[in-house]
């Protein structure tokens, strides 16, 4: 597959809310996720496909999608971009909020080795 099909299949699999079946199939055993800022409840970077996994189930436990919208993806050789946007509310604390990122992700061998989230802080 080609970066951009690679794009297309992962925003696919976000806008059917199926984001655990997109790490599945499109991203690599040896994933590196990173993140802009490290929280509580988990760290700035993870490696391995586990600990992606447990990190998309963490958001699918915690929080309530009232609605994203997910870009198509825009291609620059091995990497493409995602925009998203998401209404959600944190089912710990029942606050509303809205999030926008960036994502970038990079693709080897036809799945996706890399993963950076970029957002006001």
């Amino acid at each position: 597959m080609s970066t951009l099909e690679v794009g297309q299949k992962l925003v696919e699999y976000c806008r059917q809310g199926k984001n655990l079946d997109a790490v599945e199939k499109l991203y690599s055993k040896d994933i590196q996720s990173v993140e802009a800022v490290e929280m509580p409840e988990m760290p700035r970077e993870i490696r391995g496909i586990e600990g992606v996994r447990k990190k998309n189930q963490w958001w699918l436990d915690n929080m309530e999608s009232h609605g994203t919208s997910v870009s198509e993806p825009m291609v620059h050789g091995d990497r493409f971009t995602v925009h998203y946007n998401f209404d959600v509310t944190d089912k710990n604390t029942g606050k509303r909020s809205k999030m926008e990122e960036i994502a970038v992700y990079t693709v080897k061998d036809d799945k996706i080795v890399k993963e950076e989230f970029f957002y006001q802080q």
